[in-house]
């Protein structure tokens, strides 16, 4: 028997994800899936109804992806990266309008080109930043920065709890580096553990 399938729908993404998470704990870099709170913090503000061309990295079991897929409008190009199989294979069934490859995130040139675009408005990553090897990061980092269009916004979020730690604190300063704009959200104390949200501005 399958247990997800006998479980109700949010408490098999946890499960899903606790599962992901001990498989490869600085893959997920986090025990539960991203609340609906911290959901609406990361679309808020972003014109997603009006924009040509939207792209998710990691979006893990969906958290948001489906703020995503309620905000944009009918005409807007929208896919996921996402580099866990099992995810992209539930992600499908979850939302089966959704487009979702099963790779890296610093492929993101390669798959617009797929959709004949050059650049997206807004790029929203679930990845877990601060757990990625720097290499990794530079790479990903890359990726976003040239596949980002001039005013568009790239959207991720860090752990309270974390914040002051040496790789937050790289990360940081390297979106200050990047982007012309680093805006930090409030604090979304219903997520667990509790997050905040980064809007960057190129």
């Amino acid at each position: 028997m399958n247990l997800l399938r006998s479980i109700p729908p949010r408490l098999g993404d946890r499960v899903r994800f606790l599962r992901a998470f001990l498989r490869g704990p600085a893959k997920v870099g986090a025990i539960a899936p991203s609340s609906r709170s911290l959901a609406r913090a990361m679309v808020k503000s972003c014109g997603l109804n009006f924009s040509d061309t939207v792209v998710e990295l990691g979006p893990g079991t969906g958290a948001f992806t489906r703020a995503i897929l309620e905000g944009i409008g009918e005409g807007t190009t929208f896919f996921a990266l996402e580099l866990d199989p099992i995810f992209s294979k539930a992600l499908r069934k979850s939302f089966p309008s959704l487009i979702v490859y099963n790779d890296s995130a610093e492929n993101i040139p390669e798959y617009l080109a797929q959709h004949g675009k050059t650049k997206a408005d807004y790029i929203i990553s679930g990845l877990p930043w601060a757990s990625l090897p720097m290499e990794l990061q530079n790479r990903i980092m890359e990726s976003v920065i040239t596949s980002l269009a001039p005013g568009g916004v790239f959207t991720t979020f860090g752990y309270v709890h974390a914040r002051w730690l040496p790789n937050a604190l790289r990360f940081r300063r390297r979106l200050g580096n990047h982007f012309s704009e680093v805006e930090t959200s409030k604090v979304v104390w219903a997520n667990f553990p509790p997050a905040f949200v980064y809007r960057c501005k190129r």
